[in-house]
């Protein structure tokens, strides 16, 4: 790997494909009817709906993984070292269009100001899910301890930013096209690898190594808040026959 230095750390490519699948699959149980996940129930002896759910706290989980990982991970996952002031994110926008502009070694201003907009739209997301209803039998896990207007509000913010997710969505894969066709700069592959051609990677920007340990470490805190989250939730009323 002479030719090549590391960028992303292991934890953070995790991170990354872990989210895509879950989005993926927190799409799949909100649109899918009954008949379609009929299999996931007899396989799992669970509805699509509470599939939702439990992929709604794992998401939970990378979200509170991706922000406490900006703090204490490697170089190039801090957000110290790639959010950019107001000039340097202007200046890069202005030049967005060379093609023979200088690869970024880690994310590029524009991407990370992406970043940040795909951290805070899935986890209000994520938030919002906690109170939702249907009205009918699904309920967030913190359902009952608000008002049916607050409930109300999350909702339609909930099925609103849906919509924007999906929008953000194809925007960061329009991204990924542009970047590779017009500016032959190839975003995928290091996000799978890790790596970057030494060319475009100072000896001093790579890092030693993904700090595994500390991020197994990040990883079980954030399951355990997130299963206290969970557990800790108010009972729902019981139903009343009167």
């Amino acid at each position: 790997m002479s030719d090549k230095r590391l960028v992303w750390d292991l934890p953070l490519r995790a991170f990354h494909w872990l989210l895509v699948l879950s989005l993926v699959g927190l799409w799949t149980t909100a649109k899918a009817d009954a008949d379609y996940m009929d299999w996931l129930t007899r396989r799992f002896d669970v509805t699509w709906m509470e599939w939702h759910f439990r992929i709604g706290y794992f998401v939970i989980g990378l979200i509170a993984f991706r922000i406490i990982w900006g703090f204490v991970g490697p170089k190039h996952a801090r957000f110290t070292s790639f959010i950019p002031g107001p000039a340097k994110f202007f200046d890069y926008v202005g030049g967005l269009f060379k093609r023979d502009s200088k690869p970024s070694v880690g994310h590029n201003p524009v991407g990370a100001m992406m970043v940040l907009v795909i951290l805070a739209a899935v986890g209000l997301q994520a938030f919002t899910g906690l109170f939702t209803s249907d009205d009918v039998i699904w309920a967030g896990p913190y359902n009952p301890a608000v008002s049916s207007a607050f409930a109300n509000k999350m909702g339609a913010i909930h099925h609103l930013n849906y919509e924007i997710l999906l929008w953000i969505a194809a925007l960061h894969v329009l991204a990924i096209v542009f970047y590779a066709v017009y500016k032959r700069q190839r975003l995928l592959p290091p996000m799978i690898t890790g790596y970057k051609p030494a060319s475009s990677v100072p000896a001093h920007e790579a890092i030693p190594g993904s700090q595994l340990l500390k991020a197994l470490i990040v990883a079980l805190l954030c399951a355990g808040a997130v299963t206290v989250l969970v557990q800790k939730a108010p009972e729902p009323p019981e139903a009343s026959y009167n």
